[in-house]
């Protein structure tokens, strides 16, 4: 009995070790409630990127691609809420900054946490620019050029793709609730509206 005991559970055991194997990871998507934390991302393999973005986004944040002008997701959203890294969730940029910069991109005078950005050369058209670049994802965002507005005289164009958008109302529910008091005044005004 006891032989019988010992096997059962060793199949068992087997069964489990094999159905963890084949258990699908994690992917960006499923993750989006528990909000940002740098310390529990790992970036997914590059097969698992292929399967869990588009291939747009897959060219863009992961070979330097560019979006088409006026013709992408974000370029016109004039929505309050924040844009996130969308291969980490990595919060990067907020409407509270977006302005109508003409180019057909969505344009930022700023990161909304530049620990989350970083910026590097870009010779790639045969002149440097700029390229901006998620810290943890290391996904390709777009440029940053100096002919933006005030304060800062910069214009962050990014591209869509890269981006997720969290709207002020799903901020709480996606675990970012500690951005929303930077939309309290604009929420206000919206109330006294209705």
């Amino acid at each position: 009995m006891r032989r019988r005991l010992e096997i059962v559970s060793l199949h068992l055991v087997g069964a489990l070790v094999v159905g963890c194997a084949l258990a699908p990871a994690p992917t960006a998507a499923q993750s989006h409630a528990k909000g940002w934390n740098p310390m529990e991302f790992k970036k997914p393999s590059d097969a698992d990127l292929r399967r869990s973005l588009t291939p747009e986004q897959y060219q863009i944040t992961q070979h330097e691609g560019t979006e088409r002008p006026f013709h992408n997701e974000y370029w016109d959203n004039h929505r309050p809420g924040i844009y996130v890294d969308v291969v980490s969730g990595e919060p990067l940029f907020s409407s509270l900054d977006k302005f109508e910069s003409g180019t057909g991109w969505p344009s930022f005078t700023r990161p909304l946490d530049p620990e989350n950005v970083h910026q590097k050369t870009d010779r790639s058209l045969g002149m440097a620019r700029t390229e901006v670049r998620s810290v943890h994802a290391n996904s390709h965002l777009g440029h940053v050029f100096d002919d933006g507005p005030a304060p800062t005289g910069l214009r962050y164009c990014m591209n869509s793709a890269a981006l997720r958008f969290i709207p002020v109302e799903r901020l709480a529910d996606e675990g970012s609730a500690q951005y929303l008091p930077l939309f309290q005044g604009l929420m206000a005004k919206d109330s006294t509206h209705k």
